[in-house]
């Protein structure tokens, strides 16, 4: 019988150290996967996988910069060593420096968000497709965003690279679809995060936000895990080059 089951696979998961990134960690585990807990705090991702433990799963910690090719392939190079395969890669780490209108954001803003949101991503799914065609597929999900459809008011270089990782999530697809390897892109909208903590914080900005979700309020980042778990199972085995929206109705 098809199920949500990843017994046996091993699931790469970036900015695992919080909000969405451990969520979805923790119900990798839940279901079986091996996962391999990665951003550039090693004592939080150490508390992630403590967590995991006590839930009965099974994790690894691996430091990696996003943004810094050289570690990407260090990465790799390890997981190569210590598992030699890799099935599923969830591309979640993200940054927003910048929060403020275009017309007045610096160059090192637009160079940091288009860094880690485009460029690691990018070659994170080179790396990771290279080593799951040598073991017969896998899944690649990129966690995007509802401001890559309609960009956000002061988030515009953000929502810039999503869309970027929108059309990565469809390229990708089509050309690793012969090698038996599917790349979707979850599209969350407002969720309860640190990430998120300065539309949380100005009242006026987040009930504004609230205004446009037909559901009335924002989501928890657990509520993005049930999607991702479709996506990189046997359930989703003919879905590659699409976006699933979680966002409360809000682009409806």
């Amino acid at each position: 019988m098809i199920s949500f089951s990843l017994e046996k696979k091993i699931a790469l998961v970036t900015g695992a150290s919080r909000g969405i990134g451990e969520a979805v960690a923790m119900g990798l585990t839940e279901y079986g996967a091996t996962c391999i807990l990665v951003s550039r705090n090693a004592e939080a991702l150490e508390a992630v996988k403590q967590n995991i433990k006590a839930a009965g799963g099974k994790s690894d910690v691996m430091v990696c910069n996003m943004g810094h090719i050289d570690q990407i392939q260090s990465l790799f190079e390890k997981i190569r060593s210590e598992y030699g395969r890799l099935d599923i890669l969830i591309n979640n780490a993200a940054t927003n420096p910048y929060f403020g209108e275009m017309i007045n954001a610096v160059e090192q803003a637009w160079d940091k968000t288009v860094e880690v949101n485009v460029k690691g991503p990018f070659f994170m799914i080179q790396h990771a497709a290279k080593l799951m065609e040598e073991n017969g597929g896998g899944a690649i999900v990129n966690v995007a965003s509802v401001n890559g459809i309609s960009p956000a008011p002061m988030q515009g270089i953000y929502s810039i690279t999503k869309a970027a990782m929108i059309s990565m999530t469809k390229a990708y697809a089509k050309e690793l679809a012969g090698k038996n390897i599917r790349v979707n892109a979850l599209l969350p909208g407002l969720t309860k995060t640190r990430f998120a903590s300065a539309l949380f914080d100005k009242k006026d900005l987040y009930n504004n936000f609230l205004k446009q979700i037909p559901m009335h309020r924002h989501a928890e980042p657990e509520e993005m895990v049930g999607a991702i778990l479709y996506l990189v199972s046997q359930l989703s085995s003919y879905t590659t080059g699409t976006t699933i929206v979680c966002d409360g109705g809000a682009l409806a």
